[in-house]
This record gives C-alpha cells, sequence and structure tokens, in this order.
C-alpha cells in the first residue's frame, strides 16, 4: 500500500464522516436555518474530500479534469439552493422571527404574483 492510498483512504473517511454528520443534522435538528447548515456546510466540504481523494488515488489527469468541475458545480449549487429554500421557509413563515438577528425581508414588499 503506497502512500497516496493512505492519504486517499484517510480523506474518504474523513469526507464520509462529514457527509453522515451532515445526513445526521438533517434528522435531529429541528428548525430551517440549522438544517440548512447541515445540508450544505459538511456535505459539500466531505463531497470535495472524496473527490479529492479519488484523484488521488486514481493518479489520471482525465480524472482530476473531471472531477474539478463537478467540485465547483457543488460549490455554487449547494449555497444557490439554501439560500432559495431558506427564503420560502420565510415566505410561508415557518421560521421562528424571534431568532433571526436581523431581518432584512420585513420592511420589503410582499412578492406580487404575476403569472397570468
Amino acid at each position: 500500500m503506497s502512500i497516496t492510498d493512505v492519504i486517499a483512504l484517510v480523506l474518504v473517511l474523513i469526507g464520509a464522516l462529514l457527509c453522515l454528520t451532515a445526513a445526521i443534522g438533517l434528522l435531529r435538528f429541528r428548525d430551517v436555518p440549522t438544517r440548512l447548515h447541515a445540508a450544505t456546510k459538511p456535505q459539500v466540504l466531505g463531497f470535495i474530500l472524496i473527490c479529492i481523494a479519488v484523484g488521488v488515488s486514481l493518479h489520471s489527469w482525465p480524472v482530476v479534469a473531471f472531477l474539478v468541475p463537478v467540485a465547483l458545480i457543488q460549490l455554487a449549487t449547494a449555497p444557490l439552493s439554501a439560500h432559495m429554500v431558506g427564503r420560502q421557509a420565510y415566505r410561508n413563515k415557518t421560521l421562528d422571527g424571534e431568532s433571526l438577528f436581523v431581518d432584512e425581508f420585513a420592511d420589503a414588499p410582499a412578492p406580487s404574483d404575476t403569472r397570468d
């Protein structure tokens, strides 16, 4: 077993543990903001660590060239989806208003429904 295999094994283990904690957080946390935190931060970091482990273990530049856009897309879509879920939770009034430090939408006009 080479040193790169050991590095890849450790990275996969840490990444899998981070993804596991994200899944447990989604089940255990009660409100939307804490669930969003659990769904985005540890899951994305765990996924990126697993991608790095795959690149290290396979020793192939085409694999790395494939994994870099995959990781970048994950970095772009996770915060975007969390933002949209949080915004919808605010609009549905499923957020605890007292837990918000700053409510930037309090003075904003309600969104108009422009569907025909």
